[in-house]
């Protein structure tokens, strides 16, 4: 994306409108309909599609201040299309901090997390710290963050990564959906870096599918904590240990 120069108040409010306004012509209700059937919140949403939100994305190019000002308009897409403008190396802790709380929607979180968080310099701490925050789109974050750093962060080495695997097993004992999803998320996307990583997740799922077992005196049952860490660790090692992956490693 290309950089845009620095604009006024008045003109970049006149910019904002027009984008919703485009955003709006490009909605339609069967489209929120269809967005709602996957668990998007689409109380403020247009029913726009991320792909084209992509090309609109590519049309604005990386602008700091409109992003920020599309954010807080509150539209659903508006904050989509903010997270693909933003410039990384301008985020701020304190914008992070504000834009997290501000997440009511599993889409805009993941985005958010693997579009531009994990571009950013307080990806790393910010995944740490957010897995022991209470609010469920917060800590769903912190494990999208490492989804995402799994993927994206090319130069972190395997000690980084390994690092994460306690506080995954840890946390797969959240019975809420998202963010058990998003742990489990977490575990297949490092079990998938590299044939060590491979092993320790392997070895973390295994670990908690275990010891979810132990506390349902079996491979069945149980509270809905021990389902969900159970859930969490059967789906990673169905994948981790899939004569697929095994082959690409």
């Amino acid at each position: 994306m290309r950089h845009k120069s620095p604009e006024t108040t008045e003109s970049l409010n006149m910019q904002i409108a027009k984008i919703l306004a485009e955003l709006r012509s490009l909605g339609s209700d069967r489209d929120r309909a269809g967005m709602a059937r996957y668990g998007i919140n689409v109380q403020n949403a247009f029913g726009v599609s991320v792909y084209q939100l992509r090309v609109i994305a590519n049309r604005l190019g990386t602008d700091y201040k409109l992003a920020l000002g599309l954010w807080k308009t509150g539209n659903h897409e508006a904050r989509l299309l903010a997270c693909f403008v933003t410039d990384p190396a301008l985020v701020t802790e304190r914008q992070i901090e504000t834009w997290a709380a501000d997440f009511d929607s599993w889409d805009i979180c993941d985005q958010a997390t693997t579009s531009l968080f994990d571009q950013t310099a307080f990806a790393w701490t910010k995944a740490v710290e957010w897995a022991a925050r209470g609010d469920e789109w917060v800590k769903r974050a912190a494990f999208a963050l490492m989804a995402g750093l799994a993927v994206h962060d090319k130069k972190a080495g395997d000690k980084a990564f390994l690092a994460l695997l306690p506080i995954i097993e840890r946390e797969a004992w959240d019975k809420r959906n998202f963010v058990k999803k998003s742990v489990n998320w977490a575990l297949r996307n490092i079990g998938k870096r590299n044939r060590a990583l491979n092993d320790a997740a392997i070895a973390c799922a295994e670990r908690i599918r275990d010891a979810a077992n132990e506390r349902a005196a079996g491979p069945r049952g149980g509270d809905t904590k021990t389902r969900a860490a159970r859930w969490v660790a059967t789906d990673a090692l169905r994948e981790l240990t899939s004569q697929k992956r095994q082959a690409r490693l």
